[in-house]
């Protein structure tokens, strides 16, 4: 890393999902979802700003206005290319590295993204993430580069889906970029567990462990949720059943 490298962090978000609709802004303890991201991404040391990248759609002028009050940037782009849209976003605020999260990820942990960005800072390579290969909750998902490599990419593939997937190409691509997989200690490895939101049932598990945990821990760790969780196999089953969607 130089010195003068900036960290931005880039929120990929829209209203218009096609499972939950409008699932960013749902209330959990007296706040939206995303600020609840955006409040935990503010706790992440190494980040210098934050950078909403939603789309051009009208339907979402409203995460605009989110980003003004929550004191975060805001970028609208295209609605299918997020490749281009990411790319955007971090040119807007001319960052160097980009730390990669999306929406749907309202209760991750900010040690584990400061963690995989160190990973990155202190090897050599193109891509550092914790979700490529599973080994987390899903829901703690972090993907760390730089913009240079994005844009290289971006200028090798037009096929829609790469674009769609913002590190797709990057991740099927191990022999142009070196990639960094880590894995979760013994005590955080449970992949089948989802902390995401997709879904009404992901909603109704992830408002009650924030609603939980309240204002006396508001940035509860994956190690106190796992820990939680385990004394309450109910709160397991309730989105147990939610098919994600996976882009490998």
């Amino acid at each position: 890393m130089r010195k003068t490298d900036k960290i931005s962090a880039i929120i990929e978000a829209r209203m218009t999902s096609s499972r939950l609709p409008g699932k960013v802004l749902l209330p959990a303890d007296g706040k939206p979802m995303l600020e609840h991201l955006v409040d935990r991404l503010k706790q992440v040391q190494s980040i210098r700003d934050i950078v909403l990248a939603t789309t051009i759609n009208g339907a979402d002028s409203c995460l605009e206005e989110f980003a003004r009050k929550n004191g975060i940037e805001c970028f609208r782009g295209s609605e299918q290319d997020v490749m281009d849209r990411v790319i955007g976003a971090a040119d807007s605020v001319d960052a160097d590295i980009i730390v990669d999260i999306t929406g749907d990820c309202p209760i991750i942990d900010p040690l584990i993204i400061e963690q995989t960005i160190q990973v990155f800072l202190h090897n050599t390579c193109d891509y550092a993430s914790n979700c490529h290969i599973r080994s987390y909750p899903d829901g703690m998902d972090t993907q760390v580069f730089r913009i240079d490599t994005l844009k290289h990419s971006a200028t090798l593939t037009m096929n829609p889906l790469d674009h769609e997937h913002v590190t797709l190409h990057i991740r099927n691509h191990p022999e142009i970029f070196k990639h960094i997989n880590l894995f979760a200690p013994p005590d955080l490895y449970w992949p089948e567990l989802g902390l995401t939101l997709d879904e009404k049932k992901d909603y109704e598990l992830l408002k009650n462990l924030i609603e939980y945990f309240g204002s006396a821990n508001p940035y509860f760790s994956c190690r106190e949720v796992i820990i939680l969780l385990k004394t309450k196999p109910e709160w397991i089953a309730i989105n147990r059943e939610v098919q994600r969607k996976g882009i490998s």
